[in-house]
Parts: C-alpha cells; sequence; structure tokens
C-alpha cells in the first residue's frame, strides 16, 4: 500500500513540472511596424533597435538591399480530465495547434534608407 501511495505521489510532482515555458515576446509586430517604420526616413540603424539583426540580406533587381524577417510561432493546447484518471489507465485529453507567420520585408535605397517595405502575416 506504501509502495502505491508514493507512486502516486511521486506521479502527481512530476506532471506538476510539465508546463510549458513562456516564449520570449517579439517587437516584430504589423502596429510596430506601421507606427515606427517610414518610408524615406527610417534607416538600417533604426531598424536593427527596433527588430535586431534581418533573417535574410539579398539585392534586388535594381541592385537595392533587400532585407527580410520572419517571424513564426505555434500555439499548442494539449488537456486531459484529470490527473488520476491518468494515474490509473484511463485518460481523455484534447490537443491542437495553430500556427502564425508573420513576414516583413525591407526595401533600402543607396542611402541605406527605407524605400519601401510590405507585411505579410497568415495564421493557420
Amino acid at each position: 500500500m506504501k509502495k502505491i501511495l508514493y507512486f502516486l505521489i511521486i506521479m502527481s510532482l512530476s506532471l506538476v513540472g510539465c508546463t510549458n515555458s513562456t516564449p520570449q515576446k517579439s517587437n516584430l509586430t504589423y502596429g510596430m511596424v506601421k507606427s515606427k517604420v517610414i518610408k524615406g526616413k527610417t534607416n538600417q540603424n533604426d531598424l536593427i533597435r527596433l527588430f535586431g539583426a534581418p533573417n535574410l540580406v539579398t539585392k534586388n533587381r535594381n541592385n537595392d538591399e533587400v532585407w527580410s524577417y520572419n517571424k513564426m510561432s505555434i500555439d499548442k493546447n494539449a488537456s486531459s480530465n484529470s490527473t488520476w484518471l491518468v494515474l490509473l489507465g484511463e485518460s481523455s485529453s484534447k490537443y491542437s495547434a495553430s500556427t502564425s507567420s508573420f513576414d516583413f520585408i525591407v526595401i533600402f535605397d543607396k542611402f541605406d534608407v527605407v524605400k519601401d517595405y510590405s507585411v505579410i502575416s497568415s495564421n493557420y
């Protein structure tokens, strides 16, 4: 009987530690882009201060420098009816997930100032 009680206590304590850590928040949002990025005024140093280094740096057909930022997140939700049911071998759980993608693409002029930009956001 003591072994079963110790087993149940240990299992209960180990399940308490099974939580997701809080993801780091990013400044890369549509609101931040619209409020802080101004065509003809914002420069590369401003963007680095706001959003950090870009994920990709390329050149377009006009030889303009192009920076691409990408942020993806996956929200997972899992739930179980009862810890005790799991311990007894019976469980009823639900799982769902959703994915979000945010792309911010910036084109610079020859003076490293924002010439144009686009934002692409999707949820699935």
